[in-house]
């Protein structure tokens, strides 16, 4: 076992991102390769022991860490998001979550053999799927709309209930077992609820206020929110245990719905730092079991119990509490079955666990073992099978990676019109009804919006499109917008059309790391290319053959031919760029504007040969 402290802190950083970028590699679910890597670094081979070499600073570590990742959550849950969603969301957060809770308590008790009171804390706790598992899943099946802001809400909102709920359970289950009983402690516990919740508002409004009135500078913002949401937790969880995370979540969602100029910015700064949590939490938890708790896991009345929570308990809670809810069939399968458990359901069973072993209660020692089962076995199962069930439910948006087009002109419509007879998904986006006027005639795909509002985050559906493309007429405008959304689409898929030398707006001091990568060559840009379209240049697709190679291409290709992009077999698109030189192989379509006169021989050459042959 590694014996320094900083060489612990490394492996755990270097497995977690590690295990990150694999899932991110190959497509699979990131829980699944941090928990084979931390039971390979922990249990199986003894590398580290978390628990024992960080002492007393384990468990406060991991609260923190999972409030700060229940308050980044939390930031997503924007009230707007729930037009039309508010029903089946309310019933799945409050009637499903009960329904679960009863359901899966009887089952722990019939099934796994706990007694009814240990049964009725587990079965609080594993109502909740938590948005560390459930945000890396959605963000990798491609969910459409619909089921995806279902999951979402449900794992945020029910994350803190779950631990409350076991909390809940608990005190009755103290309060009905104690000789004199007395009601206090259990006053006590909703009163510190209530606190927690208008701690988290009160934290919040003085946050946004603070930062709407200029007395947070820019650059203490995002640690001020960092700080604040440690003390917004600290505060209520000393009050009372696990009351910390209904306050982080409550300030969350304040701060996602009173509107704040900078609540993009400090939404994307605690992506970055959950990111680096949920790699480092998960690793310290899984590497922290022992090896009895694993083989425990294989016992007969927990492999009962996990596959009981698989298929009947979380499949009938939803069906039952989504009746006439507007819901499909479709719809309530899928969220039926999606239910991966994460790091809230192992850090507030392990403090249960000691607690409920401690009172005496019956089934209290197989508490991890059982929490560990279920998490791992959902984990697998759902992240394995989400997409391929959303696919077979046609609820995935899964096919050719497609674009969004940024401003409506005679190129910016062409390029999206050769994308759809590809069967690329495109849409041309601009402000102005009257730009999109051709865009219109053309029946090609539109949105009348503005790209930078707000409103358009609820409006249009971003789930089809890995690509941006900035091709308005202004530069300072596509700069901009490649920069707004380079955290969405990251910096290689945000792209911009090159800075125009005779009109536009003059940015030639921009810096190229901001707006986004500049597409084609700095010699075409927009009023190069629709001048050439108006002269009468072409969108070609060209396929490749064995016979025909991309070098046979490059070399019978027209000097004055813009190449754009490529469609790959495997359907990803490659955009020719300065920055990167991009080649295409066998079964590759090449689209390319192409001046007229190649146009014209290829005319010329096809009645040539009709002639012949006639």
């Amino acid at each position: 076992m590694v014996d320094s402290l900083l060489l612990v802190l490394m492996i755990i950083g270097v497995l977690g991102v590690g295990s990150q970028w694999v899932a991110w590699k190959f497509q699979l679910p990131a829980i699944v390769v941090m928990a084979i890597a931390g039971l390979l670094a922990g249990p199986i081979f003894d590398i580290i022991n978390p628990e024992q070499d960080f002492g007393d600073l384990y468990r406060p570590f991991i609260s923190i860490a999972v409030a700060i990742i229940l308050f980044e959550g939390s930031l997503n849950l924007n009230i707007k998001e729930l037009r039309g969603l508010g029903k089946p969301v309310f019933r799945i957060v409050t009637w499903g979550a009960i329904l679960a809770w009863v359901l899966g308590s009887l089952t722990a008790h019939y099934v796994a053999g706990m007694s009814l009171a240990v049964a009725f804390v587990i079965g609080g706790i594993f109502i909740v799927t938590g948005p560390t598992v459930i945000l890396p899943l959605l963000r990798q099946s491609k969910l459409k709309p619909t089921p995806a802001k279902i999951l979402k809400w449900e794992g945020i909102v029910v994350d803190p209930f779950g631990a409350l709920l076991a909390v809940f359970a608990f005190e009755i289950i103290l309060f009905l077992s104690a000789d004199g009983r007395d009601a206090t402690a259990l006053l006590f516990f909703f009163l510190a609820s209530l606190f927690a919740v208008v701690l988290g508002y009160v934290f919040a409004k003085v946050t946004g206020w603070m930062f709407e009135t200029g007395h947070t500078p820019e650059f203490l913002k995002s640690p001020a929110v960092f700080v604040a949401v440690i003390a917004c937790f600290t505060i209520a969880d000393e009050v009372k245990h696990e009351t910390g995370l209904l306050a982080v979540t409550a300030m969350g969602m304040t701060l996602a719905n009173i509107g704040i100029s900078s609540i993009k910015e400090m939404r994307h700064f605690k992506e970055n730092i959950s990111m680096l949590l949920i790699s480092a939490v998960f690793i310290l938890l899984t590497s922290s079991l022992t090896m009895d708790t694993l083989k425990d896991v294989f016992r007969p009345e927990i492999i009962g119990y996990v596959l009981l929570m698989l298929f009947v308990v979380r499949p009938l809670s939803i069906f039952l509490s989504t009746i006439k809810s507007g819901l499909s069939l479709q719809e309530k399968t899928l969220v039926g079955w999606i239910a991966p458990r994460g790091i809230v359901a192992l850090t507030v069973a392990s403090y249960f666990a000691s607690v409920l072993e401690d009172e005496g209660f019956a089934g209290a020692s197989i508490v991890t073992s059982l929490t560990f089962a279920l998490v791992f076995a959902t984990v697998c199962v759902h992240g394995f099978s989400i997409g391929w069930l959303a696919r077979k439910l046609h609820l995935s948006s899964e096919g050719k990676p497609g674009a969004i087009i940024v401003g409506s002109n005679r190129f910016s419509i062409g390029l999206a019109k050769v994308m759809e007879e590809l069967k690329i998904p495109a849409v041309v986006v601009d402000a102005s009804y009257d730009r999109l006027y051709k865009a219109r005639r053309s029946g090609v795909t539109h949105n009348h919006c503005e790209i930078l509002s707000e409103q358009t985050e609820y409006t249009m559906d971003f789930t089809p499109y890995d690509y941006l493309i900035a091709a308005s007429e202004y530069d300072s405008y596509n700069a901009l917008v490649c920069s707004t959304f380079l955290p969405e689409f990251g910096r290689k898929n945000a792209l911009r059309l090159p800075k125009q030398n005779h009109s536009g707006d003059q940015i030639d001091d921009i810096d190229h790391t901001i707006g986004g990568r500049e597409l084609f060559s700095p010699a075409v840009g927009l009023e190069e290319l629709k001048y050439r379209i108006k002269g009468g240049y072409v969108f070609r697709k060209t396929t490749l053959t064995e016979q025909y190679t991309f070098r046979d291409y490059m070399h019978d290709r027209h000097e004055e031919t813009v190449l754009l992009f490529i469609l790959k077999q495997s359907k990803q698109l490659v955009f020719f760029t300065e920055q990167t030189e991009s080649t295409a192989t066998t079964g590759d379509t090449i689209v390319s504007l192409t001046p007229p006169s190649k146009e014209f021989h290829k005319i010329q050459e096809k009645l040539e040969e009709k002639r012949k042959k006639e």
